[in-house]
């Protein structure tokens, strides 16, 4: 089987086997690039607001996004119409994956959550990716696993029967995930990471949604960051809480045109002879879950077989998140640099017909976010530029512009907390009131940090880095602690 597993994905990834690319996408991303270099060196020799061309171009950019989201996610304003699992004659069995590397400190809190879902899963699959902390004594002495052994499914546990343990050598989330779909036997498989937790309908909502639709193949849940309660935690966790609510809607968007590329790995569903049959998920790549979604769509135009992919309103998880400027940098280099190596293969389908409107309208748009960074730190540096050498006829008009750009954040961000709230029946972690003030602030602190991450990730891609470091994870036990401490 797992020979199956890596000639499907000979057969299906242009990582393998790369296709010839057409003219139409050398042309888009050489456009970006260009246009790039004609604006800047705009500002050397024009005067007044033109000077910082690619600012406004950033601007203009950025507000054609949000207004496209706004239109495409405006029928969330009616009631809401989901299917409930009840409704539906036939719900999958469900299995869920848990790949996990020296994660003893918020395992438990994951798998307390599965073992109390509304719907269990039929079965739960621990990944165990080598790990060397106390992730074996946990398994075997909490929940009674006995060790299978390197390579080897344990039998279920006494006391949870649907636990079982795959205990693998080191090799990456990816290799784990696919070790693991190898030995489920479920007709739909959930990934969930082991610093998530889920609300109790999670799997019930993802269970529904594939019972309920035959053509998907991909689902994305809704995530809430948490970040450690200390003055970084709170602080990334207020940027993130807000960023995370409006990339959710715009997905929601997208996923109405037809377009959604984009689940998270922490928390999504696959129908597993889909995700079979295109090869599993690419060890090679730093976002194994953004590039198989590629995989999954590209696969499905070639062969006219209809497959969709989606994102729950009704499947809601908390999840561990940065909370200090280093794990936020290294978290959002790794993202870049898996983004432009997945932009990188898949550009055979950038402006082509053959894949519709992802080819002709989502791509074309993922190019341009390849230098979106470029741009915004560029445009954020020749403003200090000329700020610093008194060139007060630019300043003066290119403020006036950042300010009404923030005015049209403002109204966005109050516009997608109300859909998000609407949609997810979410209320107790989103703020009208903390959504503005992270507008404005936002564009002079986070924004930048996002886009210096999004840099390194050039950099990584460019080097052919593929490692990036531990990440440690507090958020979500430190939450925890204190919901316990505030119920005695």
């Amino acid at each position: 089987m797992k020979n199956t597993l890596q000639e499907a994905l000979a057969r299906t990834s242009p990582r393998l086997a790369p296709p010839p690319t057409p003219l139409a996408s050398i042309v888009i991303h050489l456009s970006v690039m260009v246009l790039w270099f004609v604006l800047f060196a705009r500002a050397f020799f024009l005067q007044g607001v033109v000077a910082w061309s690619t600012g406004i171009a950033y601007v203009v950019y950025d507000t054609v996004l949000l207004l496209f989201v706004a239109w495409k996610a405006r029928v969330l304003l009616a009631p809401p119409a989901n299917v409930s699992a009840a409704s539906v004659e036939k719900l999958p069995a469900l299995g869920v994956i848990v790949a996990a590397h020296n994660e003893a400190a918020v395992l438990p809190i994951t798998l307390d959550a599965l073992f109390t879902q509304t719907r269990a899963p039929a079965q739960i699959v621990i990944a165990d990716d080598g790990s060397t902390d106390g992730t074996a004594a946990l398994l075997t002495g909490r929940y009674g696993l006995a060790d299978p052994g390197e390579g080897r499914l344990s039998a279920p546990s006494p006391q949870y029967p649907s636990l079982r343990w795959l205990r693998l050598a080191h090799g990456g989330k990816a290799r784990a995930l696919n070790a693991a779909l190898l030995a489920i036997e479920t007709e739909t498989v959930m990934t969930v990471d082991a610093d998530t937790l889920l609300e109790p309908d999670a799997c019930a909502a993802m269970s529904s949604a594939f019972g309920s639709e035959p053509e998907l193949v991909a689902a994305a849940g809704l995530l809430t960051p948490v970040c450690d309660h200390t003055l970084s935690g709170r602080f990334f966790q207020w940027f993130q809480t807000y960023e995370y609510i409006r990339n959710f809607i715009s997905r929601f968007a997208w996923m109405r045109a037809d377009s959604l590329l984009l689940v998270s790995g922490a928390f999504a569903g696959f129908r597993r002879d889909a995700v079979m049959t295109v090869g599993g998920f690419d060890p090679h790549c730093l976002v194994e879950d953004y590039e198989l979604i590629h995989r999954l769509r590209r696969h499905s135009a070639r062969e006219g077989l209809g497959w969709d992919v989606r994102v729950l309103g009704t499947a809601r998880a908390r999840t561990d998140a940065p909370g200090t400027l280093a794990s936020f940098l290294r978290q959002r280099r790794r993202w870049f640099a898996g983004f432009l190596q997945t932009q990188y293969w898949y550009r055979d389908m950038t402006g082509n017909r053959r894949y519709g409107k992802l080819g002709l309208m989502m791509l074309p748009v993922k190019a341009f976010d390849t230098v979106q960074p470029i741009y915004g730190l560029t445009a954020f540096a020749l403003l200090l530029g000329f700020l610093f050498d008194g060139r007060f006829t630019i300043v003066l008009p290119v403020l006036g512009v950042i300010v009404g750009k923030i005015a049209i954040d403002l109204a966005f961000h109050l516009y997608s907390v109300h859909l998000y709230r609407r949609w997810s029946g979410d209320r107790t972690h989103s703020s009208f009131g903390m959504a503005l003030l992270a507008a404005i602030f936002e564009p002079f602190s986070f924004q930048l940090m996002r886009h210096s991450g999004a840099a390194l990730g050039w950099l990584h891609f460019l080097l052919g880095r593929r490692k990036w470091g531990v990440q440690r994870r507090t958020g979500l036990a430190a939450a925890r602690n204190r919901e316990g401490a505030a119920s005695q």
